[in-house]
């Protein structure tokens, strides 16, 4: 009799596999957007996205908080969150 493994992942861990995925591919382009001459391949490479949240401060008695958040996307980083996608659907 065969035992049947649950393969159910949990939202926190397939979040976090697509955050890896679109940082390796953003960096993975800053890179090659390096290495490439100027022109149009070079622009579409370094050209992106950047989304914000914050500054927000939080001023209690003793100390002050101040959190912010901010994340840069490419055209790399999308195709990084399609292979994470990819891995956490098919393994």
């Amino acid at each position: 009799m065969a035992i049947k493994l649950s393969r159910k992942k949990s939202l926190g861990f397939i979040i976090l596999i697509l955050v890896i995925g679109a940082l390796i591919g953003s960096a993975l382009g800053e890179v090659i957007g390096l290495v490439l001459p100027d022109g149009v391949v070079k622009q579409a490479f370094i050209k992106s996205v950047t989304g914000t949240a914050g500054p927000a401060t939080i001023d209690l008695l003793l100390f002050t908080f101040t959190i912010g958040f901010a994340i840069k996307l490419n055209v790399i980083g999308v195709v990084g969150i399609i292979i994470a996608a990819y891995l956490v659907r098919w393994y």
